[in-house]
């Protein structure tokens, strides 16, 4: 299984912001479409990626608040990045590595998506719930005369 069997069950919405955009503007964004990260670009180039983690990092460091901290102090500036065609297991290696919860799919300079490490679990998930489906309708429908066969033979 391959990102772009998950870009393409999870759709195409993306959420961006400018690096210079105020972090209140960020977070509030964030809270409103009930979303984790969201994709820095400038210029149409992939700079960042702001997540909550960095939002708690940078609130925390500022005595609880965001004040006028603005994107490009607190986002991850060299974000773990992945291809439609990168494989599942090799995300999720990627991803527990790095301990990152979103990754920025890339075809060149173009951005194609995010995955979280939910949809990446959910696809596993998915994938082994439809292959115990296929193995238990393949034994369930063993030939009588196989299974006689087999069973005169021992």
């Amino acid at each position: 299984m391959k990102v772009s069997d998950i870009l393409r069950v999870k759709g195409g919405t993306l959420y961006t912001v400018s690096p210079d955009l105020p972090l209140a503007e960020a977070v509030r964004t964030m809270a409103e479409r009930d979303i984790g990260s969201l994709v820095v670009m400038e210029h149409g180039d992939l700079v960042g990626m702001l997540t909550f983690r960095e939002v708690i990092q940078a609130v925390v460091g500022n005595d609880g608040t965001v004040g006028t901290t603005i994107v490009r102090t607190v986002m991850d500036d060299h974000p773990l990045t992945c291809t439609p065609e990168t494989e599942i297991d090799e995300v999720r290696r990627m991803m527990l590595n790095r301990h990152a919860r979103y990754m920025p799919v890339m075809n060149g300079r173009t951005l194609m998506g995010v995955i979280s490490f939910y949809d990446v679990a959910k696809a596993v998930v998915d994938s082994q719930d439809f292959e115990n489906r296929m193995l238990k309708a393949y034994i369930r429908d063993w030939p009588v005369e196989d299974a006689q066969a087999q069973q005169q033979q021992q």
